[in-house]
């Protein structure tokens, strides 16, 4: 009983004095002057002002997502693109987000991606749009669904209605028909 409350007790100081004993390495090995800011309060570098979209490549008519960060990520900032025009990234998580679309008639080719920030600052990426790909018919590999409605395909549905209304008349006829008992 004694070796599981000691067990016990080495957990909770591991817990509880484990961050602080791994954060005095950490201050250490820093710089004296950023080590004397941390430990001070002084502020820290912002974050740094970035825009970021995902898929980087996208066919028109499709969502991408933009996530973007500026000095102050608590106000909207603005995001411009000949791909899917002006739109505004909402402060979300502490970074900036959007999902616009790219516009149908939106062309093959790299597109610019600018993030405005409202204190002036800028940043950008490239959006690569891509054309639109219709998938191109399967294999012909026997009656399965890789067929794509050729002439089996347009009976099947034809024949199975037919039979299921064969065997609805032969089961009212059935039930129609007068009994006799046997002897």
């Amino acid at each position: 009983m004694s070796v599981h409350r000691g067990g016990v007790a080495l957990a909770i100081v591991t817990v509880v004095a484990g961050p602080l004993l791994a954060a005095a390495p950490a201050l250490a090995a820093q710089p004296p002057t950023a080590a004397l800011l941390a430990r001070a309060g002084a502020p820290q570098p912002g974050p740094r002002v970035f825009v970021e979209v995902s898929p980087s490549t996208v066919e028109p008519g499709f969502l991408v997502g933009i996530r973007a960060s500026c000095q102050d990520n608590s106000v909207p900032a603005t995001v411009v693109s000949d791909a899917f025009g002006r739109v505004q990234v909402q402060p979300q998580h502490g970074t900036l987000t959007a999902a616009p679309m790219v516009r149908e008639r939106t062309r093959p080719g790299n597109y610019r991606i600018k993030l405005e920030c409202r204190d002036g600052e800028t940043a950008s990426t490239m959006l690569q749009v891509v054309k639109a790909v219709k998938p191109s018919r399967g294999p012909a590999t026997g009656f399965g669904g890789g067929g794509g409605g050729g002439f089996t395909g347009g009976l099947l549905l034809p024949g199975g209605l037919a039979l299921i209304v064969t065997g609805i008349v032969l089961a009212v006829r059935a039930a129609r028909r007068p009994r006799t008992a046997r002897r």
